[in-house]
């Protein structure tokens, strides 16, 4: 227990460290979290070969898969998105995720043929979807659809959704990223804090904190995964149309809402759109609520509705 009674439980899962914070004492309950975490993993995961998605991509080209509501509830979903006008998020990327390597030893930028190659296996209308049945078929040898882009958004809601069940009030659960809150901790009325990095920096440098009641916080950011070639950074959000790293003036999105699997997808959307457009598009979208930080030293929030920000670093410009 933490000196503001805060007790606080760790796993890694999912590739990542999984960090539960109650205000009581139970380990039967934390350990119960981390396995629904696992169990959900095992679903979505392309990390290993006898996963519901992984049976998918091997039968590209063959024949359709047959997989359980949950699977097919979050595949309809990634689809959904994926054939949004302009949308960044393409769940269909993986091939071009897999020849880049970042983050994985990939230090070299591919030749401009292999990705011409292999783009046409990275279209999201040549996947098909039969609610009949819950079968999935990719229409084309080689595609790859990877769920890894909002598996971890959809888990923490899973995860939030079992502790309200549970009876419990007040949670924090932090899926190496992904942060999804329960209520508001006692003796703190701004909300739970969690930190917004300073990107490139190190684990403790950060911009500020953020401060929300019972909303998810979702960072997507360049120097997540990434590698420097003469002088360029190539990070892993990618332009679907291109098969090459997004480049504009973006260095991170967070994006503020009620669910984490939104956080997921508006934190890719709204890289792809830029910070004009993207502020412009949270207009009319009354839920979600966002942070932008972009190269040139500036953090923009837009109308804060859900949260409150507190800047740490005075280096770095705060505009509403």
């Amino acid at each position: 227990m933490t000196n503001d009674g805060v007790y606080a439980y760790s796993a890694v899962l999912m590739g990542s460290p999984i960090l539960l914070k109650l205000f009581d004492d139970n380990p039967t309950l934390a350990r119960q979290v981390f396995q629904l975490i696992k169990q959900q993993e095992n679903l979505f995961t392309v990390n290993r070969a006898a996963s519901e998605v992984m049976s998918i991509n091997q039968a590209a080209g063959l024949h359709p898969v047959v997989v359980s509501d949950a699977v097919f509830a979050l595949i309809s979903v990634a689809h959904a998105v994926s054939l949004l006008p302009n949308s960044a998020f393409n769940f269909t990327i993986g091939p071009i995720v897999k020849r880049w390597k970042i983050g994985f030893q990939g230090r070299e930028v591919p030749a401009k043929t292999d990705i011409a190659a292999l783009l046409p296996r990275t279209d999201p209308h040549q996947v098909i979807l039969n609610p009949a049945d819950r079968s999935v078929f990719l229409q084309q040898q080689g595609m790859e659809i990877d769920l890894g882009a909002i598996a971890k958004g959809y888990i923490a809601d899973r995860v939030q959704a079992f502790l309200h069940q549970q009876g419990v009030q007040q949670a924090l659960i932090n899926l190496g990223g992904n942060v999804q809150t329960l209520g508001c901790p006692p003796h703190e009325a701004e909300g739970w804090g969690i930190g917004l990095k300073k990107p490139f920096g190190g684990d403790d440098e950060l911009l500020g904190v953020l401060r929300v009641q019972g909303k998810s916080v979702v960072t997507s950011g360049i120097y997540e995964r990434y590698f420097e070639l003469d002088g360029h950074c190539w990070h892993h959000i990618f332009d679907p149309k291109t098969g090459y790293p997004l480049d504009n003036e973006l260095l991170s999105v967070t994006v503020i809402s009620d669910r984490s699997i939104d956080g997921d997808i508006y934190t890719t959307l709204l890289y792809g759109m830029g910070m004009e457009n993207g502020l412009a598009y949270l207009a009319d979208q009354p839920d979600i609520d966002a942070v932008f930080v972009t190269r040139d030293r500036q953090i923009i929030c837009s109308a804060p509705r859900y949260f409150h920000f507190q800047q740490i670093d005075p280096a770095w410009q705060l505009r509403y």
